[in-house]
């Protein structure tokens, strides 16, 4: 992975969810109400969390989870409350204190260690399950690619992720994007075109055990993502 772009586009993401946008995302991902795009953009997300959820077994008892760009802690919450092990980290800090805040009164949460950082430390351990919820999808598909590579000698089971397919109005969006001002952009949405990720992760030595399985596309208005699951 060229280290200077990931690592760009890693510091981009930390700030825009850490201090730009934390409070908006506070009340996208909470009860609140909200209207029109954000409406839609949490329903596509709880859809897509609903699928991701569908991927892992019903009973995750005695099972080690990574969810890897954990956000406001939703995703963990459902793994722990089926069993598992959870290890919920995120670039924000402010997102995790939120998660944890969250969590606080759920017995579920008795199972999760959250932390903020970089989802590929490996000092963050071996996982039967990793799932990476829209975490990936700010980054070019060379970096997409060896981030899945870094994480699967440490993956017993499989890998979902997600990734923004290349569709005409996910490209139409992302050009509109970038008619706001620089500091009010959230980092850019890299299209990827389903084919050529396929190809990618085929093409990929440290993949060669992880066979593409069950996919799944959500599309609610602007949010528009591909689950994905790499199964052993």
């Amino acid at each position: 992975m060229p280290e200077a772009t990931y690592h760009l586009r890693r510091g981009e993401i930390e700030t825009y969810f850490d201090r730009t946008a934390a409070t908006a995302w506070a009340r996208l991902t909470s009860d609140a109400p909200v209207s029109g795009i954000r409406a839609r953009v949490r329903a596509g997300r709880d859809a897509m969390r609903a699928t991701i959820l569908s991927y892992l077994p019903d009973d995750l008892t005695g099972a080690r989870l990574l969810d890897a760009g954990c956000g406001t802690g939703a995703l963990s919450l459902e793994a722990a409350a089926r069993g598992a092990d959870v290890v919920a980290v995120d670039l924000s800090p402010t997102l995790i204190d939120l998660a944890r805040s969250r969590a606080a009164t759920t017995p579920a949460a008795s199972r999760i260690e959250f932390r903020a950082g970089d989802m590929l430390d490996a000092s963050l351990g071996s996982f039967d399950f990793v799932v990476a919820m829209d975490s990936l999808i700010h980054y070019q598909r060379a970096d997409v690619v060896t981030s899945l590579a870094r994480i699967a000698p440490r993956v017993r089971h499989s890998i979902i992720f997600t990734f923004a397919p290349g569709t005409p109005l996910l490209v139409t969006a992302r050009m509109i994007g970038r008619l706001f001002p620089r500091s009010d952009r959230s980092p850019a949405i890299e299209p990827q075109p389903e084919a050529k990720l396929r190809r990618a992760i085929r093409q990929t030595p440290a993949l060669a055990g992880l066979t593409p399985a069950r996919t799944n596309r959500i599309s609610r208005s602007f949010y528009i993502s591909q689950a994905l699951e790499l199964s052993r």
